[in-house]
Formats: C-alpha cells, structure tokens, sequence
C-alpha cells in the first residue's frame, strides 16, 4: 500500500494512459501483468495502485520508488521496453511523470 510522506525521499511516479472504453479492459490486464511480473519485483520498487475512471477513458497508476534511478532502470530493462510498447499500441497514449511528495492534508 502506498504510503504517502512528506519528505520521505521516495520517487512517486504518476502515469496516466488515454484509453478508449473499448481498450480499457485491455490495458487494465496489460498492466496488472506488468507490475505482478515486472514492476513489483524490480530493484527499488517500493508500492503501486492503479485507477480507472468511471468512463472507462483514462487510467492512472501510482508508483513509489526508493530512487529515481530504480524506475529508471526498471523502464529500461528489455522486458519492460517490450511491454510499453505493447501497451502504447493498445491506448491512445501515456504519461509517466516523476514527483516529489511537497505536503500531505
């Protein structure tokens, strides 16, 4: 479970993937895999959550991670490389974006 911490050093990862609600289900099963066979036991890997909105057309996944370097190496590790792939030509499109936890209300 992610645990969400000011100043706890951790790299966040916030990715959001533009889907159709025809991919969703797709995409959704793509990622499940990726963070059960991949994400979850690479090097660093802290915690992750995934969310779907209502409307089937967005999904966004929550990462932490001991450093920076750690996803890194996570994303370019072959394995991965090939799954994003996969998964770009299953969605309109994605985003991941690197953030550092400022205030927690």
């Amino acid at each position: 479970m992610p645990n969400i911490e000011k100043g706890s050093g951790y790299q966040t990862v916030i990715t959001t993937f533009e889907v159709t609600p025809g991919s969703c289900e797709d995409v959704h099963q793509a990622l499940t895999a990726a963070y059960a066979q991949v994400i979850s036991k690479a090097d660093g890997f802290i915690s992750g959550a995934m969310h779907i909105n209502d409307a089937q057309t967005r999904i966004c996944t929550y990462s932490q991670w001991q450093e920076r370097g750690d996803y890194q190496a996570m994303l370019r590790s072959d394995e991965m490389r090939d799954r994003n792939r996969a998964i770009n030509e299953m969605a309109k499109g994605f985003e991941p974006v690197m953030y550092d936890v400022v205030e927690v209300f």
